[in-house]
């Protein structure tokens, strides 16, 4: 049997593969753990003191607040006006006690109960009435949850992805979602670690796993999507 390479396969298209244009019916949005234990309001406005450890939380904090919750409310508009899914991801467990946890949380003693404040995606960014919901307990939802399940069930081979931390719960999302054949779009500016070095790092270290854009970016080639798709339906 000839194996037939098409024009419009990776194999073919190389590296331009994976920078294709996002198809909403085919494309969901993953939210990555914004919730009310490291990204509240009140969280976010408590008092620091100095020292290195409290410099890390005051670049977080100040990160979110200024550049990654207003870009993910514009990209959130955006994807909804075009039927794009949104779908939310945190961390919380299936148990009141925590005994369902992964080896590392429990090491870690990462604990957000089930139905408590921490474990709640934040006010600013929150989920809809209708949109799901994917709890985990782990750093990946992929490996510990029915998320590729589910993603599969609805039709979608393309993610756009953002959250925190952008150095390892973000990052194991792009990595597992691109090892399973999903088309990744990771949005750099809707993104949060501890650092401006370890944010750098991170967008360079994955590159090869995701296609990568500012939500102006990826906000105008919507805007483009949405044109065209306006054109072929008064075309037809």
């Amino acid at each position: 049997m000839t194996y037939v390479i098409r024009p419009d396969s990776p194999e073919a298209m190389g590296p331009r593969y994976r920078e294709r244009a996002i198809v909403p019916a085919k494309t969901a949005l993953l939210s990555v753990d914004m919730q009310n234990a490291d990204c509240a309001l009140k969280v976010r406005r408590r008092p620091l003191g100095s020292g290195p450890e409290n410099d890390k939380y005051r670049y977080f904090y100040d990160r979110l607040e200024k550049l990654v919750i207003p870009n993910q409310q514009r990209l959130q508009a955006a994807t909804r006006k075009l039927g794009i899914e949104n779908i939310y991801i945190v961390i919380e467990s299936l148990t009141k006690d925590g005994r369902d946890r992964g080896i590392d949380h429990k090491a870690s003693q990462m604990h957000y109960p089930k139905g408590s404040w921490d474990a709640a995606v934040i006010d600013e960014v929150a989920p809809e009435e209708d949109d799901i919901i994917i709890r985990k307990t782990a750093s990946g939802p992929f490996g510990t949850t029915n998320l590729d399940y589910l993603l599969r069930n609805m039709g979608f081979d393309q993610i756009i992805v953002f959250g925190v931390l952008s150095d390892q719960c973000v990052e194991n999302t792009v990595r597992v979602g691109g090892d399973l054949g999903y088309l990744v779009t990771l949005v750099t500016d809707c993104c949060a670690t501890y650092s401006q070095e370890r944010q750098d790092f991170s967008e360079r270290a994955i590159k090869g796993y995701c296609r990568q854009r500012t939500t102006d970016q990826l906000i105008a080639e919507l805007a483009e999507v949405a044109k065209k798709s306006a054109g072929s339906l008064t075309a037809a």
